[in-house]
């Protein structure tokens, strides 16, 4: 037990504080990736319900793709691959290569793999909005402007909200592939720290404790955001 403390301290030669630290790096690439994601999605989402045919069919394509393949293999190949064509675009201008930053990194792709869930995500919420709200929009002489911002989308987001706690969910544990591709997030530290005591149970308990720690705290946060966007409306069973 004494041991285990002394591994978890924050100072050296505990690795308490290396956890934290890749605990830190993990929300932040999960806010980024997730805020892109939502972006996209909403974007994507609104792109297939009113864009044309092109615009639809370019949107069916993203979203299919992303989610036929593995995240993983995404996440090698946008990593890879991505860099290659920026710096191969960059040196074709004229400018010189670039290493581009890990957290970045991996916002970008982990936002971009998102991006399609959240499109349906939205997709679906849209189509949930009941068209006597919109029509009622409309009768009084609303533009289809205005009668997204202070009717369908107040109204579309309640029905939004449990498919979107999910993909922040999702998200948080996402981030875990990017140990592959050797960024330093909560994987990555409990690897090293495991590596370097020995002490594979604790750590990876350790690190799993973290991880349900951001779930519970998550639900809960999501769990005030759907009760206020409910207020009003009957209880579900």
């Amino acid at each position: 037990m004494e041991q285990a403390l002394e591994y978890l301290a924050f100072s050296p030669p505990g690795w308490g504080g290396n956890l934290l630290r890749g605990l830190l790096s993990t929300l932040q690439i999960a806010f980024g990736a997730y805020a892109l994601g939502l972006c996209l999605g909403l974007c994507g989402a609104l792109g297939k319900i009113y864009g044309g045919p092109v615009t639809r069919w370019g949107l069916e394509i993203y979203t299919t793709l992303i989610r036929a393949v593995p995240e993983l293999v995404l996440i090698l190949l946008l990593y890879y691959a991505g860099t290659d064509l920026l710096n191969t675009a960059l040196e074709s201008f004229g400018y010189e290569r670039v290493d581009i930053d890990g957290l970045w990194a991996g916002i970008y792709v982990i936002g971009f793999v998102q991006g399609a869930y959240s499109t349906e995500v939205f997709r679906a919420a849209f189509q949930a909005v009941p068209t006597g709200q919109i029509e009622a929009a409309r009768a009084i002489g609303m533009s289809p402007f205005k009668s997204h911002t202070r009717v369908v989308i107040p109204a579309m987001i309640p029905f939004a909200i449990p498919g979107l706690a999910n993909l922040w969910l999702i998200t948080t544990k996402d981030t875990a592939l990017l140990a592959v591709v050797g960024f330093s997030e909560l994987l990555l530290e409990t690897k090293q720290a495991a590596g370097g005591t020995k002490s594979y149970l604790l750590f990876y308990c350790a690190a799993a404790v973290l991880y349900l720690l951001v779930t519970l705290c998550s639900n809960v946060i999501f769990g005030q955001i759907e009760r206020h966007y409910r207020r009003g409306q009957p209880a579900q069973t």
